[in-house]
């Protein structure tokens, strides 16, 4: 019996990109064989350094990496490539939990191939982790078993995951420059009320006379921050907190979530953003096979606004009376006529799915258009707001000073 080795490589996939990971084979030229099979063209390989005592120990549970989207991804996408080139399932599930980079999905995808090899069925062993697992995600895999696509059903989960992964990062980079500014600013703010402004208090108090309205709010906010900066602290740290057990209850997104699509500036891309998926995630549901209704309702569970959900509720009302999609949709002020007129025509020529893509290919494109314009916008502004917060505060801090000699005489 052949001892396995642990074999990190470097090789690049069948669309060219770069993909790193470990499998355990018996010889490197065994470990080739398995990427080849893959699908992966192999750049480096070697042996992979054991993890040691100390690294393992620093393996503390809750600071682990968490599994997400792009995780899942390249899980489907390396999995559809290996179902496809003929592998078994408990031997893919096993490249699988031994090559995955991210610790907590190697050991759930470990768990589930002990679950497939005992006769469970593979969307039934996702759904036992429905944590880590999008509801979405189950259904494929369970419409691709039934259909006997499971290997385009993964490709079809890895592409819907990669474009979800592309919109969130076009938001976040929109969002990253306006809200480390802000923070800069906040701190800057902070930082001069509680150190800079009694150093000037001081300074002003050996003078005489009264100071500027300007400068004795700066003062009384200075004296403030004494108490207000340590509540603010443990109001936040609280409310952070409160939020990360709440956030996605029932009654949280009930208020939140028609308050984003409402705001001024990120309203409209965050609609936009929306609507994107809803088109994406239907359309890949209905591709793969799975039922109308059923899809409506994985469709509004992951949707991740209550809006829709609560618009996709009344279609699938609609739906189950026989009928259409787009009558309700129309009647929901989040969806605009195009969009409904699109699926209107969908249903009429049996081409939802294709209907579907297109809207969904079409705000992906706004998204993207829309950031920028955002980026562009958000940059001057920022810097014009804290060019008159922090002026105005230093102003403030220096208007004494027009009459000092009028305090010395």
């Amino acid at each position: 019996m052949s001892i396995e080795t642990s074999f990190s490589y470097t090789s690049r996939d069948s669309r060219d990109r770069v993909v790193k990971g470990r499998l355990d084979a018996a010889s490197e030229r065994a470990a080739l064989s398995q990427l080849r099979a893959m699908g992966l063209s192999p750049i480096t390989i070697a042996p992979a350094r054991e993890l040691t005592r100390l690294h393992a120990d620093l393996s503390i549970p809750g600071f682990q990496k968490p599994i997400g989207l792009t995780d899942l991804a390249v899980m489907s996408r390396q999995m559809a490539t290996m179902t496809q080139a003929g592998l078994s399932l408990l031997r893919t599930l096993n490249i699988l939990s031994g090559q995955t980079e991210n610790k907590q999905l190697a050991q759930v995808l470990a768990v589930i191939r002990g679950d497939v090899e005992t006769g469970v069925s593979l969307s039934e062993a996702f759904d036992k982790h429905d944590v880590v697992f999008p509801p979405i995600m189950i259904n494929l895999v369970r419409a691709g078993e039934i259909g006997g696509f499971l290997g385009d059903a993964l490709n079809s989960i890895a592409d819907n995951f990669e474009s979800e992964v592309k919109l969130r990062d076009t938001i976040k980079s929109a969002l990253a420059y306006p809200v480390i500014v802000l923070v800069m600013a906040l701190l800057a703010v902070v930082g001069m009320l509680i150190f800079i402004v009694p150093v000037f208090e001081k300074m002003f108090q050996g003078l005489g006379g009264d100071l500027p309205p300007a400068t004795q709010v700066l003062v009384v906010l200075s004296n403030g921050m004494i108490w207000v900066a340590p509540v603010l602290l443990i109001a936040v740290i609280v409310f952070s907190v409160w939020w990360r057990k709440n956030k996605h209850s029932l009654a949280v997104r009930r208020v939140v979530d028609p308050f984003k699509l409402k705001l001024p500036v990120f309203g409209l891309l965050l609609t936009k953003l929306a609507i994107a998926r809803f088109s994406r995630n239907f359309a890949t549901m209905i591709g793969a096979g799975v039922p109308i209704l059923h899809s409506l309702k994985i469709v509004g569970e992951t949707s991740g606004n209550y809006v829709i959900e609560s618009a996709l509720g009344k279609v699938q009302e609609s739906v189950s009376q026989g009928r259409s999609i787009a009558t309700p949709l129309a009647l929901e002020p989040i969806f605009p006529a195009m969009v409904t007129q699109m699926i209107a025509v969908g249903e009429d020529a049996g081409a939802l799915e294709q209907m579907l893509t297109k809207i969904a290919d079409f705000y992906d494109q706004e998204v993207q258009s829309t950031t920028e314009q955002l980026t562009a916008l958000i940059e001057p502004l920022m810097i014009a707001v804290i060019g008159v917060i922090i002026g105005g505060m230093v102003v403030a801090l220096y208007l004494p000073m027009f009459s000092v000699f009028d305090y010395v005489k």
